[in-house]
């Protein structure tokens, strides 16, 4: 097939891209100067619908990326999901749910990202976004933060193995920021005052300031390894007692 991609003009794959911080980084990469497809759970909003918990769904997508642009020099993995659910109440498949999307889906990404890279031979970017939560715990956020600290961990490992072959492995780590997925725990009474107690800035982050630091990862040529907190200082405190705060409001 022939490429529709200008000569010489980076091509992008935004995984989760439909919303969010997806959507945000898709914008961003456009911007910057890349051809941008994007990747969804919710095919109808996306370019391409990818479910990352599906091996063969993200092989497909990043296939079809390739064959319709001729290469493929970015990837950006935003997918997630998350629960509210104490350690000795958690039911296991919801635990398996959460951390299927936010680290297996990371593997998977990384995987069929470094395998077209490696062929084409003239390496690449990848960039996974992490969370605060890889670092900090929260009450009832097993699941997410053991997932999240699992992708920050992976995307050290896949720097080391990667490198000889130019594939440089970054993530970002965002505090809170409003979204899709973040705009249900906003809604509980006190969680987000405490989250802005625990942050030095006093501010919620934008999609757009996670997205330029997407860019950045993603273009940063000598920059691999890298898990950027980018939280408005929050990792310096304490995380929200989710669990406390559901249980004032609702018993």
């Amino acid at each position: 097939m022939t490429s529709t991609t200008p000569a010489g003009q980076p091509v992008a794959l935004v995984v989760g891209g439909a919303s969010g911080l997806g959507a945000a980084s898709a914008e961003a990469l456009r911007r910057a100067g890349h051809t941008v497809v994007t990747g969804d759970l919710a095919g109808t909003a996306a370019d391409l619908p990818v479910d990352v918990t599906e091996e063969a769904a993200v092989a497909s997508a990043v296939d079809a990326v390739v064959a319709e642009h001729g290469r493929l020099d970015v990837v950006v993995n935003s997918a997630g999901v998350s629960t509210l659910m104490q350690v000795v109440d958690h039911d296991v498949q919801e635990f398996r749910r959460v951390v299927d999307v936010n680290l297996t889906g990371g593997l998977l990404v990384l995987k069929h990202a470094a395998r077209v890279m490696t062929d084409a031979g003239g390496g690449g970017a990848v960039v996974s976004v992490a969370s605060l939560n890889a670092r900090q715990p929260s009450t009832g956020m097993a699941a997410y933060c053991s997932a999240k600290a699992g992708l920050a961990m992976l995307t050290q490992v896949a720097a080391l193995e990667l490198g000889p072959q130019g594939i440089r492995v970054n993530a970002v780590s965002p505090g809170l920021v409003v979204t899709p997925l973040t705009a249900p725990a906003m809604d509980i009474p006190g969680v987000r005052e405490d989250y802005l107690e625990n942050t030095p800035l006093g501010r919620p982050g934008t999609p757009e300031e996670v997205a330029e630091a997407v860019v950045y990862l993603a273009t940063a040529r000598w920059l691999t390894g890298e898990v950027l907190d980018l939280n408005g200082g929050a990792h310096l405190m304490r995380y929200p007692d989710l669990v406390g705060h559901v249980t004032r409001a609702f018993g």
